[in-house]
């Protein structure tokens, strides 16, 4: 024990700041306040570099936010999925969390090139447009922005898209089982409007998907979703292609 009565942190094989880490882990409540710098200090017994050290990765590492004027707050853990085919509301069913939209438009307007072409629209061919705010236990987590053709989803508007999965609704509603997808995703930071619609500082990190969905062979939806980096993250198993696995690593060799 420390001479506050706190556990003792001391010279060993883990850094001090690795000791302190691990204290802090153990701690923290989501939405609540670490102890101040100074606190930490004089109950573990530690520096200041070393407190700031222990913090900087717990920042870096998502787990906590400072916030100017008022400390440092723990967060929730990011979501974590893996990539796979599935509408939001079962991904997040699947982690325990109570999935919910806000919808924030549904209309039917004329779409940007790359999602009529995506779509195999003729020119000038309407889609509806579905932007959505996605959310998990109640705390916004993506902007969905997308586009559908208008035939054969006669009267989309309609649906019940504010409360359940769109997937279910193409399925149940129209025979439109979404059974493949292409998905990319980059980078960007939110601008004003999208902070404001995830609740956001400006400039946070997003994760963009932009996925192609299929349903019977033909393309059915166009949408970019972007995930607050903060409270979302992806995971992927990687293997070797054929053509990688015909040409085994050499000593030396990088890539």
């Amino acid at each position: 024990m420390s001479e506050s009565g706190g556990p003792a942190i001391v010279e060993g094989p883990l850094p001090k700041h690795q000791q302190l880490r691990e204290l802090l882990i153990g701690m923290v409540v989501p939405g609540q306040a670490i102890p101040s710098e100074r606190e930490l200090m004089a109950t573990y017994g530690v520096s200041r570099a070393t407190v700031r050290k222990a913090i900087d990765g717990l920042v870096a590492d998502g787990l906590l936010r400072r916030t100017h004027g008022l400390g440092t707050f723990a967060v929730r853990p990011r979501l974590e999925t893996r990539l796979h085919l599935a509408s939001f509301s079962q991904d997040m069913r699947r982690r325990g969390r109570t999935p919910s939209t806000r919808l924030v438009s549904v209309a039917l307007s004329e779409p940007p090139m790359e999602a009529a072409v995506a779509l195999g629209l003729e020119p000038g061919a309407k889609a509806w447009r579905v932007r959505r705010v996605r959310l998990a236990d109640g705390e916004p987590v993506a902007h969905e922005d997308g586009w559908y053709p208008a035939e054969p989803l006669v009267g989309l508007d309609r649906q019940d898209i504010a409360h359940g999965s769109l997937y279910e609704i193409l399925g149940a509603h129209y025979g439109l089982w979404v059974d493949h997808a292409e998905q990319t995703l980059w980078g960007e930071a939110a601008d004003l409007d999208l902070a404001r619609e995830l609740a956001a500082p400006l400039h946070t990190p997003l994760l963009v998907f932009r996925r192609i969905s299929y349903a019977n062979g033909r393309p059915i939806e166009y949408v970019l979703s972007r995930y607050r980096g903060d409270r979302y993250q992806v995971h992927m198993d990687l293997g070797r292609d054929e053509e990688s696995a015909a040409d085994p690593p050499q000593e030396g060799r990088t890539s």
